[in-house]
């Protein structure tokens, strides 16, 4: 990416940033939607027969057979991560269908994590996180399950990845299980222009991340309709940058064997 480009990425996200500080500030009340999306350990009561595992959200639609590859960089060098639609589906602990979407992350050919997370969308077309199985490995082991959590297991309650309708100001929480998965989600804005290596997007939506459990961290993401996520910036609590390179269909049953066995 350009250095041009670039600078403009980042003008765009701090006038984001700076926006949605100063609406926090104005005291003014929210839509009722907004405030109905869960936020921190709020209870919520969910019908299973209102969820589908046909996730069409324009934001990050998850057809069966999609594979995003993304380029990442961090402070240790870079990384391959491919996210795979798997056919699969699951039923959680709460009584829901989810899909299994496989995220893998190598090093060159070692493998580094490998997480299966599910996933559901509701009759309003919100996408629901309802947990994930994942490790990390050191010369092909398993060193840590940290971070894996179900819906219904252990007081773990499910949050929202993708408003059905985002809009600049609101908030909401897209995991939960305390001590351990306590991600929050905010909507900074929606004609963002983001370029990567797979395209350049006018319109995108442009979303913060941060979790109490570690202050320090902050990530801006870019979804570009019907495509999905594009572009995730670290932008406190250490440099890292993750592009999307490619999107490709690979055949059914892909993606579904046993964790530390991807391909």
């Amino acid at each position: 990416m350009s250095s041009m480009v670039h600078a403009r990425i980042v003008t765009i996200s701090l006038a984001a940033l700076a926006a949605a500080m100063f609406a926090g500030c104005t005291g003014a009340s929210q839509p009722a939607e907004e405030r109905s999306l869960p936020e921190g350990s709020d209870a919520v009561e969910l019908d299973p027969a209102q969820f589908t595992t046909d996730i069409d959200n324009p934001y990050w639609p998850m057809e069966p057979g999609t594979r995003w590859t993304y380029r990442e960089t961090d402070p240790d060098g870079e990384l391959t991560v491919e996210v795979t639609v798997t056919s699969e589906t699951r039923e959680i602990a709460n009584g829901i269908e989810a899909r299994v979407v496989r995220d893998t992350v190598r090093r060159g050919d070692e493998l580094v994590e490998d997480t299966f997370d599910w996933y559901a969308q509701d009759e309003a077309g919100a996408i629901w996180y309802l947990g994930e199985d994942t490790a990390e490995f050191e010369d092909g082991e398993i060193v840590s399950t940290e971070g894996s959590f179900e819906a219904g297991v252990d007081g773990a309650l499910p949050g929202i990845i993708m408003p059905a309708d985002p809009r600049p100001g609101m908030e909401y929480r897209q995991e939960y299980l305390a001590g351990e998965a306590e991600d929050q989600g905010a909507v900074l804005g929606t004609e963002e222009l983001v370029e990567v290596p797979y395209g350049a997007f006018t319109g995108a939506l442009l979303t913060r991340d941060t979790t109490p459990l570690e202050p320090d961290v902050e990530e801006l993401k870019f979804y570009a309709r019907d495509v999905g996520p594009v572009l995730t910036v670290s932008v406190s609590g250490g440099a890292g940058r993750e592009e999307l390179v490619s999107v490709t269909t690979v055949p059914d049953g892909t993606a579904t064997g046993p964790l530390g066995s991807p391909d």
